[in-house]
């Protein structure tokens, strides 16, 4: 029985690698998409806050910064539960909050057509889609000086509802002029439609020169005016679909974030591309509707190897998972992992410094930088021996100049339905290069200092 059931997993991850070369071949040749295109394509990333971005203010205060973060991190925990359990209705959890991608945490820089527009996304693991907004654009009035015209492009090309990439689109469906119409929904009800179509983009590489790829499916978006934040221009999916520009130039990407409390750190790298680095230990990756789902074997404190019982680690079904995300700073935990990982902390801290509770949330009166040093570091331990090491800055923040807090939350706060979910949020990635190989089905951990991918 045993081996029978070997066979079958070998044979179903044989046929899911075949699908997904299948896949990628079967854009290039539907939408004539030039078979020479970059095999590494390296671009930063730009960080929320800093001086390159359309959101930097300088009069906003650090407490600013960190509460608009932990909200939008909430939205997103909504939004990723809802759409890994699409019978759980997001309205339930009562999170009157912005769609989170109006809170980005990067933004991708390129531009697109000829002319080239100036355009900046969002980058996002949890869909497969990369959109911009097009004229005529409805409700984009006030927002018109990235608007990209295809009218205007001479690399613009329509894509027919009858091209098999259309019936892999997000609602794709055939309008009256026999275009290929796409709806892609986002929390809170917000969503971008339009029409999908080719399109030549231009990133700015790390050397400065410009790499070019072309007939890139996207979709041209002409209606969102419900986003009541401007200033992206799209949104850039990263997961695993036919539509993500991920499968279009092959099957592997990675990021290497720094420190994510720095929007002056200058080496936030997005790689696409077949020669992405895939170094460092890896982990299986389990791939379902546009989200990479890991196992988690176990966390340790120091040498300590906690007691988290055996459930929630590996998904079971739709609302049981641990996620891997790019569109949430904080790390949220099922409760079993949350209560063992917490009871840890207090057992250190508590006779040390002084404890705060913020609402539901475990904090303390002191600064990371100076009352953790020497803390232990926590290890989230995944199948296949890969480990993910979060030293004091990647597990507490400072919440307020005089109080730190976990970046770890408990996932149940926001409902009893949540209970066995877990998603590992941006904070817990930083300082490694994150490496998606999508035909080996492989997530790869990397601790470096991301200057040294630049090249």
């Amino acid at each position: 029985m045993v081996t029978s059931l070997l066979s079958m997993a070998a044979e179903c991850t044989l046929v899911s690698s075949f699908f997904l070369v299948f896949t990628t071949l079967m854009v290039a040749n539907l939408i004539g998409a030039s078979p020479v295109q970059p095999s590494r394509l390296v671009t930063r990333l730009i960080h929320r806050n800093s001086i390159y971005s359309p959101y930097y203010n300088p009069s906003e205060t650090v407490a600013d910064c960190i509460d608009r973060a932990m909200k939008s991190s909430a939205t997103r925990l909504a939004h990723l539960y809802s759409q890994a359990n699409r019978e759980i209705d997001v309205n339930d959890f009562q999170l009157n909050l912005l769609p989170s991608s109006s809170e980005p945490l990067f933004l991708v820089n390129f531009s697109m057509g000829q002319p080239p527009v100036p355009q900046l996304n969002i980058m996002d693991t949890g869909s497969n889609l990369l959109w911009v907004r097009c004229a005529p654009c409805i409700g984009c009035s006030r927002h018109t000086s990235s608007l990209f015209d295809p009218s205007k492009s001479s690399t613009y090309g329509s894509l027919s509802c009858r091209n098999v990439v259309c019936h892999h689109a997000p609602g794709g469906k055939c309008n009256w002029l026999n275009q290929c119409v796409y709806n892609q929904s986002y929390v809170n009800g917000v969503a971008s439609l339009g029409i999908l179509a080719t399109e030549q983009i231009i990133f700015q590489g790390s050397d400065e020169g410009n790499n070019i790829v072309s007939e890139v499916v996207f979709g041209c978006s002409y209606e969102n005016g419900n986003y009541r934040d401007g200033r992206f221009t799209g949104v850039f999916g990263l997961g695993s679909g036919i539509t993500s520009l991920v499968s279009q130039m092959g099957s592997k990407f990675s990021y290497c974030l720094g420190n994510i409390a720095d929007p002056n750190y200058r080496y936030n790298w997005l790689v696409l591309g077949d020669k992405a680095k895939m170094e460092g230990y890896s982990t299986p990756l389990e791939v379902v509707n546009s989200h990479y789902y890991v196992t988690l074997e176990g966390i340790s404190v120091g040498e300590k190897r906690l007691n988290i019982g055996c459930t929630g680690f590996r998904r079971r079904r739709s609302g049981d998972a641990v996620i891997i995300d790019s569109g949430t700073a904080l790390t949220w935990l099922a409760d079993n992992l949350y209560s063992a990982l917490a009871n840890e902390i207090r057992n250190l801290l508590d006779g040390i410094l002084t404890p705060v509770w913020r609402g539901s949330f475990l904090c303390y009166k002191g600064r990371v930088s100076q009352d953790l040093t020497g803390f232990p570091v926590v290890t989230f331990h995944f199948r296949g021996g890969a480990d993910l090491e979060l030293e004091s800055e990647s597990l507490f923040y400072q919440a307020t100049p005089d109080i730190l807090c976990m970046a770890v939350r408990q996932v149940d706060n926001y409902g009893n339905d949540f209970i066995d979910f877990s998603v590992i949020g941006l904070m817990a990635q930083q300082y490694y290069n994150v490496a998606y190989d999508l035909s080996n089905y492989k997530l790869f951990f990397q601790r470096i200092d991301c200057e040294l991918l630049a090249d």
